[in-house]
């Protein structure tokens, strides 16, 4: 009987051994299922907001290979609102709102060429607000017909200088006021007339915002804080040279400033369009050239076709900048660009981003090879096409690209 005991003994001890280890294999792929769902909660965003930014750092191949350098895009272009413009609107608006100058169920205005418009209708409905913009009239349609898709309200306005009281930037200003002396009299309960000077006006208006990218330095900050410190870290620290040309001068002065910071040695150039005097300010110290100094001319009635870059002012955003030196893009090259990257790289970029391409390869032929450079892919050329992709329009201007392969940089076929 003694054996039968013991086979009964080796029976009962496997099934329990058996038992304990089906419940650890469910402990393990219970934890293993806990461990799964972290890190799809952590690999997920809140919201729109929450996209915004840690855009890709991709290598382009074709400007790498033919110059010896690394070249590296920062593709700003995968924002939500499709450009570089999310990060600056996003810190401006929550910058307004923790402030208390903006209020939720406020309109924030903005008079822009359409990048920054964008990102501000793309952005303010999820902070509970409304967006008025002011455009000139120049800028490509498609703009505007994507901040009314978005929502937001647009008025189109002839363009002017700056200091003119009908300049775009000037009129958006007003705008802001205007919302704010009506929400003081709703405030009030005093009676209206009900006959707003500006559409975008209703009587439950929570006051107005005026966004003011060129002086408003959360704009820099936005770069400053985010950009620039991606950018060192998906580098690695690992880079000689950042370029990038300049409208309201935030993103190159954020990402200037924070990689100088980090590291002297990093070099930090501005690319600049035909009738921006920025490369002369870098350049000379001053915003003019010999010729306007010398009174021999005293207007340029054609500047550039590359819409959102080239400004003739220093703006508050500018001068946050650190720059070693300055480039001048022309617009032929920017054209000629942007068809090379699309044909070569599968690229469609918008005017600023081939410029910031052209400055790319300037920058490296000034170094040498062997150098890693980075430069920003600021939005695509979905909003270029009635003028940067329109070939009637830039025949008209004597640049239909014609190359067909980096010549006009000064590369042999």
């Amino acid at each position: 009987m003694a054996p039968v005991r013991t086979t009964g003994a080796i029976v009962a001890a496997i099934s329990i051994v058996f038992v304990a280890s089906l419940f650890v294999c469910n402990l393990k792929s219970k934890s293993s299922s806990s461990k799964k769902k972290t890190k799809l909660q952590k690999k997920s965003t809140e919201g729109l907001i929450g996209a915004i930014g840690n855009t890709p750092l991709i290598r382009i191949n074709s400007l790498s290979q033919a110059t010896g350098c690394e070249i590296f895009g920062k593709c700003e272009f995968l924002n939500p609102g499709g450009s570089v413009k999310d990060r600056v609107a996003v810190k401006i608006i929550e910058e307004a709102l923790e402030t208390g100058k903006l209020a939720p169920g406020g309109v924030v205005t903005e008079g822009s060429a359409g990048s920054t418009a964008i990102s501000l209708a793309t952005v303010a409905p999820a902070y509970g607000c409304k967006c008025h913009v002011v455009i000139p009239d120049d800028a490509a349609i498609e703009k505007s017909q994507i901040i009314e898709a978005l929502g937001a309200t647009v008025e189109r306005v002839r363009p002017v200088s700056i200091t003119h009281r009908d300049h775009y930037v000037n009129i958006a200003r007003r705008r802001a006021s205007e919302a704010n002396e009506l929400a003081l009299k709703l405030t009030k309960s005093e009676e209206t007339d009900g006959e707003n000077k500006s559409s975008f006006l209703s009587m439950n208006c929570k006051g107005g915002f005026f966004a003011d990218q060129f002086e408003n330095l959360a704009n820099f900050r936005a770069h400053y804080e985010g950009t620039g410190p991606e950018i060192w870290e998906q580098t690695e620290g690992n880079l000689d040279a950042f370029v990038a040309a300049a409208g309201t001068g935030g993103t190159v002065a954020g990402v200037s400033k924070f990689l100088q910071e980090k590291n002297p040695n990093v070099k930090c150039f501005l690319v600049d369009p035909p009738g921006s005097g920025l490369f002369n300010k870098v350049t000379r110290g001053v915003m003019y050239t010999k010729e306007e100094a010398e009174g021999k001319r005293l207007k340029n009635p054609f500047d550039t076709v590359t819409e959102g870059i080239g400004i003739n002012r220093i703006t508050k955003n500018f001068m946050m900048a650190k720059l070693d030196g300055a480039f001048r893009g022309t617009d032929m090259e920017a054209v000629e660009m942007s068809r090379f990257l699309l044909k070569n790289d599968g690229l469609f970029l918008g005017s600023s981003s081939a410029m910031n391409c052209v400055g790319a390869v300037k920058v490296a032929k000034s170094i040498g090879p062997g150098h890693t450079i980075v430069t920003i892919l600021c939005d695509n050329g979905m909003r270029h096409l009635s003028k940067f992709y329109n070939a009637e329009y830039l025949c008209q201007f004597g640049l239909t690209p014609k190359a067909s392969g980096l010549e006009f940089m000064g590369f042999l076929k």
